[in-house]
C-alpha cells in the first residue's frame, strides 16, 4: 500500500500513554526535532507501577519543552473517559493521534482482567471514536508481538494468524487491530499499528524483567528465570521503537479504491522488532555483567546464587522473533541496537537514579 507524506512540524500531535516509557521518549524526541506546533501528552498516571517513575518523565519532558520550538500541554485523564476525550480533540484539534495508553502486562491481565477492558477496549474505542469525528491524518497506535501467541513458526510476520491468543492481555491487543480495521474501512481513518517486541532501556517499566531481575539481585533476592532459560525474546531497544514510531508517523496509508469500486481501509500493521532474539540466559548474563560494571552490583556478586529455574507461566511464550523486513521496505529502517550497548545505558541510569 501507498504512503501518503505527513510533515510533523507545526503539526499538533496527541501522544496517549505520555509519560509512559514509550511515550515519554517519544515525546522528548517530538520535542527534540520539530520546529513549531503543540505536543499534547495524556496520561491517567495509575499506579500500576510506581507513579514516581511517571513524575520523573513528565519532569524529562518538561526540561525538554523549556528550550523547544514546539509547545507541550500535558493533560492527566483516562482516555477511558470519553467525555474528557472529546473535551481534548474539540480543544486542541488533534491532525496526528498516536495511542501508546494501554494496559501492559501478560502476567497481569490473568488476575485483574477489568483493567484491560477498560483502558485498552474502552479506551481504544474512545479514541476511535474521537478520530471519526474530528479530521486526522493518521492515527498510530501501539499493539504488541504478545498477539502472535504461541505461534510456531519464526519469525513472527504481520501475515501470520493470530486468532489463538494465550493472554488476556494479547486477545485486547488483537482486538484493538480489529476495531482500528473496521474504523479505517468505515470511516477512512488512515491507521497503523505497531506490535512492539519486549521493549527495554533506562527509566523502562519496574514490570520488565531487565528491570524486576535488577531490583530483586539489589535487594539480595534470587530471580525466576523462566522455562528453565529456555526462552528467547526479541529485545528491542527503546530509541529503535521511537526512530520507527518517528518514521511511521510521516507516512499515512494510502486512501485508495479497489477494483470493484470500494474504498480500501487505509490500514497497516508493522512489526517493530530487532530480528535477532536472545537466548534468555545470554541476556541476563549480559545484565549482570553490565551492573557490576556500572556499579550497581559488586564484583563479587554470587549470582548464580540467586538464580532459580522455575517453568512456564501462563500466559507466557517460548520465543518471540519479529520480521520487520515490511518496516524496512516501506520505511527504509530496521532496529539496529544490540542487547550490550543497550543494557549498559540501562545499568548506568539506574546507576544514577537509584543509588547517586
Amino acid at each position: 500500500m501507498g504512503k501518503v507524506k505527513i510533515e510533523l512540524n507545526n503539526k499538533t500531535i496527541l501522544v496517549t500513554g505520555s509519560p509512559g516509557f514509550v511515550g515519554a521518549n517519544l515525546v522528548i524526541r517530538l520535542l527534540d526535532d520539530m520546529a513549531g506546533g503543540t505536543v499534547i501528552s495524556l496520561d491517567n498516571m495509575n499506579d500500576y507501577y510506581d507513579p514516581g517513575l511517571k513524575e520523573y518523565r513528565l519532569r524529562l519532558i518538561e526540561d525538554k519543552a523549556k528550550t523547544a520550538s514546539a509547545k507541550h500541554v500535558f493533560v492527566r485523564g483516562n482516555i477511558a473517559d470519553k467525555a474528557l476525550i472529546d473535551e481534548v480533540f474539540k480543544t486542541y484539534h488533534p491532525e496526528i493521534v498516536v495511542n501508546l495508553a494501554a494496559q501492559a502486562g501478560v502476567r497481569y491481565s490473568i488476575d485483574h482482567p477489568d483493567a484491560y477492558i477498560e483502558a485498552n477496549l474502552i479506551g481504544f474505542y474512545n479514541i476511535l471514536e474521537a478520530c471519526r469525528h474530528n479530521p486526522v491524518e493518521h492515527l498510530v497506535y501501539a499493539s504488541s508481538s504478545s498477539v502472535y501467541g504461541g505461534n510456531k513458526k519464526v519469525p513472527f510476520s504481520t501475515d501470520d494468524k493470530v486468532d489463538n491468543p494465550v493472554s488476556l492481555y494479547a486477545a485486547t491487543k488483537k482486538s484493538d487491530e480489529l476495531l482500528a480495521h473496521s474504523y479505517s474501512k468505515l470511516y477512512r481513518i488512515p491507521s497503523t499499528g505497531l506490535r512492539f517486541f519486549t521493549v527495554y532501556g533506562p527509566a523502562g517499566r519496574p514490570d520488565m524483567f531487565y528491570f524486576s531481575a535488577t531490583e530483586k539481585l539489589v535487594a539480595g533476592k534470587t530471580i525466576q528465570i523462566f522455562n528453565y532459560g529456555n526462552c528467547k525474546r526479541d529485545f528491542t531497544y527503546i530509541d529503535d521503537i521511537i526512530e520507527g514510531v518517528i518514521r511511521v508517523m510521516q507516512g499515512a496509508p494510502e486512501k485508495q479504491t479497489g477494483e470493484d469500486g470500494l474504498p480500501l481501509p487505509p490500514y497497516a500493521i508493522y512489526n517493530i522488532g530487532g530480528g535477532t532474539p536472545e537466548n534468555l540466559l545470554d541476556y541476563i548474563s549480559a545484565l549482570q555483567e553490565e551492573l557490576v560494571r556500572a556499579g550497581v552490583l559488586p564484583e563479587n556478586y554470587d549470582f548464580e546464587g540467586h538464580r532459580e529455574l522455575v517453568g512456564m507461566q501462563p500466559g507466557d511464550v517460548p520465543v518471540t522473533y519479529a520480521d520487520s523486513t515490511a518496516l524496512e521496505d516501506d520505511y527504509g529502517f530496521r532496529p539496529q541496537i544490540g542487547i550490550r550497548e543497550g543494557l549498559r545505558k540501562f545499568a548506568e541510569w539506574y546507576k544514577k537514579y537509584y543509588q547517586a
